[in-house]
């Protein structure tokens, strides 16, 4: 699991680079309005979520946390990592079907 989001990090900076190579030639995006800028925050909340998620959970494995708040915290890293997977399957997709157009 934190394979698949490292992996997708490692993609958006790389993306993020080219995007700010790209950015000293072209004058009409504003700076942090970008993909690649949302896509980061995206993975970098997904993270917060995660981590958040992993320190409730060893309180309350402790008996110093409250279940109800580990619970909702585990949930919510889980449907924000399932948003990420989703939304990487939908750039893969994306990006085959580029791919496979005849030039």
């Amino acid at each position: 699991m934190s394979g698949t989001v490292s992996s997708i990090a490692k993609a958006v900076h790389g993306l993020a680079a080219y995007q700010t190579t790209d950015a000293a030639t072209s004058s009409n995006g504003a700076p942090g309005n970008d993909f690649a800028s949302y896509i980061s925050g995206v993975l970098t909340n997904t993270v917060k979520q995660g981590a958040s998620a992993e320190t409730l959970a060893q309180n309350g494995l402790m008996g110093n946390g409250n279940l109800t708040q580990v619970v909702t915290s585990v949930a919510q890293a889980q449907l924000a990592l399932q948003t990420t997977v989703a939304i990487r399957d939908r750039l893969i997709t994306a990006y085959q079907s580029i791919m496979s157009m005849p030039i």
